[in-house]
């Protein structure tokens, strides 16, 4: 609720709440905690930690009502690095929050992240009332951080560069009981001059098979039915240790842990990815056939100025040989569009590639410069150039999407559960969820049939494809199929 508009009274009220966080906790806690995630799966599951590490310590977690009225004690803000308005977003966001501060003076804000790595020291000078700034590594240390700033009133900073313990293991607080991510590494090793990963993140560090391993048993004791394989490059998986097979065979390993469903990975490279690992995952029943692929440039020329060590062709192979051992296999990717120096026929060289690659769906990015990044100091293409582009690559890609989706109609598709679909249909309950190759699809529920809950398995007949996702409408009267598997 915006202060401006709250009575004499409502004010009163927060700001006695506020006094006293461990009452406004139910008594139970140091007080109340929201957390604001910017960036990719790795900061959600960098979130999750920190959510755990604040649970461990005394705090409660708010509830929906509570964060979006911001009626908390602690908001946390787990920022990204990757585009160019990475620092406007995390200093428009402090920026806003301001008012909170002001409103309630002892509210606290942290921020955490990419972001916090790379501009620590500028985030306390410049927003004097943010209580902690901590880096990628130093999640742990977040509440003696905000211990600290309870007692001097000043800004806390703790951005360490070297990793000294393994974020996995830190307590966990996980979003879904259903489905959850398992980091198998942090860092990169790579060094495509267009990314600040290995900055923000460090070098790559692998885990022990054995503590993954026993993570994904403890997720599914607790009721996972689904993991995602986190790392940056997660092929390379077991390089340092001197094991150029440990990613393979840790998916094997994961397809005989008991009462796991699914497991799905992110992200390969394509210089690492090998046929065993298309072999694990072809022969492997709960390893799904899902594969995220980055291409970044279909032009060779293009692709040696990112410092990608593979070119178009070795791309392609690797498409060819995973779809003649999975031939449902859906595969997704990302490219950047207007890399420096990209010309008019480095561009339609990645027109043509896309057009070959006959991609499930892609992440599509105009590139902006990171500063730091050796990609930042060449010789910029001007917007209109690069916009131009894009809107043709988006153009093209969703022809291919639409497509590929189209050829699900008919088919009977397993779905898992995930929710009810977000927008309301008056004629159809809906529920939704992914099939097994990771396409999202909405599954009417037939008059008089049960309807499924969060974590079972519906088998339904497809009925029609929508722009980026399927519809499940069956009639089984018709012969159409929808079974529910708990």
């Amino acid at each position: 609720m915006d202060e401006a508009m709250m009575t004499e009274a409502e004010r009163a009220s927060k700001t006695s709440d506020a006094a006293d966080p461990a009452a406004r906790a139910g008594g139970r806690g140091k007080g109340v905690f929201a957390i604001h995630t910017l960036g990719c799966q790795m900061n959600v599951h960098d979130s999750e930690r920190i959510a755990g590490v604040l649970e461990a310590d005394g705090y409660v977690a708010a509830t929906e009502e509570q964060a979006a009225d911001f009626d908390v004690d602690l908001v946390v803000l787990n920022t990204c690095a990757v585009r160019e308005n990475a620092a406007e977003r995390m200093y428009g966001t402090i920026g806003r929050w301001m008012r909170y501060k002001y409103a309630r003076p002892n509210l606290q804000i942290a921020v955490g992240g990419c972001m916090a790595q790379l501009d620590r020291e500028r985030i306390a000078r410049r927003d004097p009332w943010v209580a902690a700034v901590f880096g990628t590594k130093n999640i742990g240390s977040l509440p003696r951080l905000l211990e600290q700033n309870r007692v001097t009133g000043k800004p806390q900073t703790e951005v360490s560069e070297t990793l000294t313990t393994f974020p996995s293991d830190l307590p966990t607080a996980r979003a879904s009981k259903i489905s959850a991510w398992v980091s198998i590494s942090v860092g990169c090793n790579n060094t495509c001059t267009f990314c600040i990963v290995p900055t923000t993140r460090g070098r790559e560090r692998d885990r022990r098979p054995g503590d993954i391993l026993s993570e994904i048993r403890r997720c599914v004791d607790e009721g996972a039915k689904e993991v995602t394989l986190l790392g940056q490059n997660v092929n390379s998986f077991g390089y340092a240790m001197g094991d150029r097979y440990a990613f393979s065979k840790l998916l094997r390993a994961c397809g005989e842990i008991e009462g796991l469903e699914r497991v799905r990975f992110t992200s390969p490279h394509p210089a690492a990815f090998t046929d065993d690992v298309i072999a694990a995952m072809a022969e492997t029943p709960n390893v799904m056939h899902q594969l995220h692929m980055p291409l970044q440039s279909g032009s060779d020329r293009i692709l040696r100025a990112m410092h990608r060590s593979y070119r178009s062709a070795r791309f392609m192979d690797i498409l060819g040989r995973v779809r003649a051992a999975m031939p449902d296999a859906q595969i997704s990717t990302d490219v950047i569009v207007g890399f420096p120096g990209e010309t008019d026929e480095d561009f339609e060289e990645t027109m043509r590639v896309v057009e070959q690659a006959r991609f499930s769906s892609a992440f599509m990015f105009e590139y902006s410069p990171r500063p730091g990044t050796p990609a930042a100091a060449m010789e910029q293409i001007p917007k209109a150039v690069v916009q131009e582009r894009f809107d043709r690559l988006v153009a093209l890609q969703t022809r291919i999407t639409e497509e590929g989706l189209r050829r699900f109609e008919g088919r009977d598709v397993e779905v898992m559960i995930t929710g009810a679909q977000g927008k309301k249909d008056a004629a159809t309950k809906r529920v939704t969820g992914r099939e097994r190759t990771g396409v999202l699809v909405h599954i009417g529920v037939p008059e008089g049939f049960p309807e499924p809950r969060v974590g079972d398995f519906v088998t339904a007949t497809v009925t029609h494809a929508a722009g980026h996702n399927l519809i499940a409408d069956p009639d089984p009267k018709a012969g159409q199929t929808y079974v529910v598997r708990r």
